[in-house]
Order: C-alpha cells, then structure tokens, then sequence
C-alpha cells in the first residue's frame, strides 16, 4: 500500500507543478512529463527488484504503452496539445498499481471516464466565461460568422425540420436527431466565434515562444510558414523574426487543470473502494 501511495503522491505533485506552470505560461515543459515517466518507471524497477517480482514495473510499462497510444490517437484528432498528451502518457506509468493485467485496465478505463467527463465540464464552463469576459467582441464575431455561413445554417436547419417532420410521422427518434441537426451549426459558430474573439491576438514576434500556434499562413519573401497544430518551432520564429515584427497567434486555454482534478476524483474514489481499491 505505501508504495502505490508513493507512486500516487508522486504523480499528484508533478500535476499540480504541471498545472501551474500550464496556468502562467501556457504550456507544459517536457522535461517535467519526462521526469514522471523516469521516476515512476525507476521506483517500479527498484521496488521490483527488493520484491524480486517484476509484475509491478511490467504493468507499469503496459500502462504507458496504452496511454501513449491514445495520447497520440487524441493529439493527432486536436484533442490535445503536444504538452498535454505528453502528460497523458506520463500517467499511463503511473495508474497501475496491481500486479494482474485485467484489474489494471478497469482502474485506467475508470479513470479515462472521469477523465472525459471532467474534460467535458471544463470546457464549457471555459468557453461560457471567455464568452462572458469578450462578449461584445463574441456578439461581433457570431453575427459576421452567421452571415458567412448564413447558406450552411439554412440547409442544415431545413435538413432538421424534414427530419423532425420524419420523426412525427414514422419513428420517434427522428425528431430527436433533427434537434441534434438544428443544434450543431450554431454549437459550431458558438466555438468559432469564442476562438476568435478570445483565442486569437496579435503578438509582437519578440514574445513569440516555441510551440504557438499561428492562426493563418504567414507569407515571407521566399518561403510560407504554415499555421499547423505542432506550432511553431525554434528556425520559425527566427525567420518570422527576421522579417515581421507583429503575427497572429491563436492561445491555447489551460488544460491541465483537468488533469488535476480528474486525478484527485480518482484517487478518492479508489481509496473509497470503488472500481479496484488498493487498500
């Protein structure tokens, strides 16, 4: 029991150190995700050798092969940044605790649940209070994406009233799925209209640091510099400093606090002996 407290209590600090330095900066430095890793994977090791049972570091690198395969699965689909799948991976180290192989899938699929749930919360209420904070930019932003995309709203809101009308006269849940048709355009513009309002701001390229995202192509004399989702890197922002001196990047929000609290709920609910407690 003391050693997966230590193992868990490790993880806790390094999270809590990950989420202030994500809340000041903006991003997760990667020899702090590293760090976890090696230490988690070395206390495993060594504390398999005093046992002279290796089941407890073998689960351990079974658990990070898994979160790294998802850490990838999830930055590559934009669900996360470079520092926070880096982060996800780091817990994949750390989350098994028992030596079989079944009993440790459960615990990471619960904490997965959480996870996503608490992702979830989090972002909605950070979108609300970006809107809330920028509103009369965001009230701006929407009504010239609606005009924009005014043609779209309205066939996808005529696609939702012949599905609703389809779902009075032959199936129920028709009328369910043209409520779900009618919300999602304006859910789209809702998020483009918080990103630009909120997210997007002029730098000058002095400030610019390893890892931000340009919000659009910037052209220079004898080369284009692509706005992409692995940011920019170190020669990028020589050149862009060379030749600019203001670009337009897009700010990330902060999110490791759910990795924090998500951590918490379930190292609570596995100390009240729910999925598959350790004491």
């Amino acid at each position: 029991m003391l050693e997966i407290i230590f193992l868990y209590s490790l993880a806790l600090i390094w999270i809590l150190f990950a989420t202030i330095q994500d809340t000041r900066t903006t991003e997760v430095a990667n020899w702090l995700n590293f760090s976890l890793i090696a230490f988690a994977l070395g206390f495993r090791f060594f504390y398999s050798l005093f046992l002279g049972n290796f089941g407890f570091l073998y689960q351990g690198l079974i658990g990070l092969a898994i979160f790294y395969a998802l850490g990838n699965l999830l930055y590559n689909a934009r669900m996360f940044a470079g520092g926070d799948a880096k982060l996800f991976v780091s817990l994949g180290a750390v989350l098994p605790v028992s030596g079989n192989f079944f009993p440790n899938l459960e615990n990471l699929l619960l904490f997965l649940l959480i996870f996503f749930v608490v992702g979830a919360v989090y972002s909605i209420a950070t979108s609300a209070w970006l809107c809330a904070r920028n509103y009369r930019g965001f009230r701006k932003k929407f009504r010239r994406q609606f005009k924009e995309k005014k043609k779209f709203v309205n066939l996808i809101t005529l696609l939702a009233i012949i599905t609703g009308i389809s779902g009075l006269l032959i199936a129920s849940i028709l009328f369910y799925l043209a409520i779900l048709f009618f919300a999602l355009p304006y859910l789209y513009l809702y998020a483009k209209a918080v990103d630009e309002a909120a997210m997007i701001r002029e730098v000058p390229v002095g400030n610019l640091m390893e890892g931000d995202w340009l919000y659009k192509d910037v052209k220079l004399r004898n080369r284009t510099i692509k706005a992409t989702w692995n940011g920019l890197d170190k020669k990028e922002i020589l050149l862009l400093r060379k030749h600019k001196k203001k670009v337009w990047i897009r700010k990330g929000v902060a999110f490791t606090p759910v990795f924090l609290i998500s951590f918490i709920i379930f190292f609570y609910l596995m100390a009240a002996g729910l999925g598959n407690p350790f004491w």
